[in-house]
């Protein structure tokens, strides 16, 4: 009996090795790797600030993944310790969510993708191009539709409001403009251009993003800049 047992955990312990991907646990299975964050560029905070504005069309040009990995980082990536992020949150709670709408970008698939802040990963939610169908949640419809990647923002207002109640819901408020400032900034860096948009349909982002105790507060398009 005791040469049985040993053999099926051998045989086990062989497909683990032989198959990688069967080794892979259900945390980590499915997860795309995003290009380590760069933390330093030749454009001056100064610069940023002074060239940002709001970009409302767009070429037809995809982003790189590593265009989408220095935004997803600057919404929420982390900079030191083990959670400490690029935006300031009360209480180090951390209620915010980030969701990429990819339409465009090398070597990514079209579809919904939440961001894995930890990990700094994405996780794919919905397949193919859902521009069109998420553009019914905005008044200008025009912007998602041309936009190759749109960021979405959405909250866990328990997370905060669990210590500091009612007044929780406003840090919320402001680590959501943090964070969308962040972007704004980030981008306009990487010579693209964004808009933030705060008038959508709540109702519709939060059944598309599928996650019922989730808020949806800020909607950033982004792409190339017509020239």
């Amino acid at each position: 009996m005791r040469r049985i047992i040993w053999l099926w955990l051998l045989l086990s312990f062989l497909a683990l090795t032989l198959d990688p991907i069967a080794a892979l646990s259900k945390e980590t299975k499915g997860r795309i790797a995003l290009p380590a964050a760069s933390k330093e560029s030749d454009v001056s905070l100064e610069e940023a600030l002074s060239k940002r504005q709001s970009i409302r069309s767009f070429t037809d040009e995809p982003l790189t993944l590593k265009d989408l990995s220095q935004l997803l980082w600057s919404a929420q990536g982390i900079t030191h310790g083990r959670e400490f992020r690029t935006a300031p949150s009360a209480g180090a709670l951390y209620p915010l969510e980030v969701y990429a709408l990819v339409g465009r970008v090398d070597g990514l698939p079209s579809g919904l993708y939440r961001y894995d802040i930890g990990k700094h990963t994405l996780t794919k939610v919905k397949e193919e191009d859902q521009r069109g169908s998420f553009s019914e949640a905005v008044y200008q419809p025009r912007i998602i539709k041309q936009a190759p990647v749109t960021l979405i923002i959405s909250a866990v207002y328990k997370r905060t409001t669990a210590k500091y109640g009612e007044r929780g819901i406003r840090y919320v408020h402001m680590e959501v403009g943090h964070a969308g400032q962040n972007v704004m900034l980030q981008a306009t860096a990487l010579g693209l251009g964004c808009v933030g948009i705060g008038a959508f349909n709540d109702d519709f982002v939060k059944d598309f993003l599928g996650s019922k105790e989730e808020a949806p507060l800020y909607i950033i398009p982004i792409g190339k800049l017509v020239r």
